[in-house]
């Protein structure tokens, strides 16, 4: 899934701090603005990601214009992506004990089949996702 949440970074003395108004806890710090800005997308990345995974229920963002920053404070939107984010940090293989034909082993195994390829691909079509990059 993809997500876009509104954030407020604060400028102090060792860099900024981001936290997102709209979600408990999800907060981070960065040394320079591209440092805050990448911390914040892997924070709130990992955020949603678990809330998926637990089944909690995910906020709507809050419209930016009705965040108002205090001083020293910016607000600006952060981008995630929650499939991305499995794909990259949650790649390791699961073993699955499937049951065919015997007949159906044969052929495949004889054209060169591989199984665990086909699974995978034909999930992921299931899914929803592109077989060549896992994206929706």
């Amino acid at each position: 899934m993809k997500y876009v949440y509104p954030a407020v970074l604060k400028k102090d003395d060792d860099g900024y701090f981001i936290s997102f108004p709209d979600l408990q806890n999800c907060f981070t710090e960065g040394e320079d603005l591209s440092d805050a800005i990448a911390m914040a997308e892997d924070v709130l990345c990992l955020t949603l990601y678990n809330m998926e995974i637990t089944g909690e229920s995910i906020p709507e963002p809050s419209d930016i214009k009705e965040i108002q920053p205090k001083e020293n404070e910016t607000i600006t939107l952060i981008c995630c992506d929650t499939m991305e984010y499995r794909t990259y940090y949650n790649s390791k293989a699961v073993k699955k004990t499937v049951s065919i034909p015997e007949w159906m082993n044969e052929e495949a195994t004889a054209k060169g089949i591989n199984f665990s390829a086909l699974l995978q691909e034909s999930i992921a079509e299931k899914l929803g996702y592109k077989v060549s990059d896992n994206k929706k």
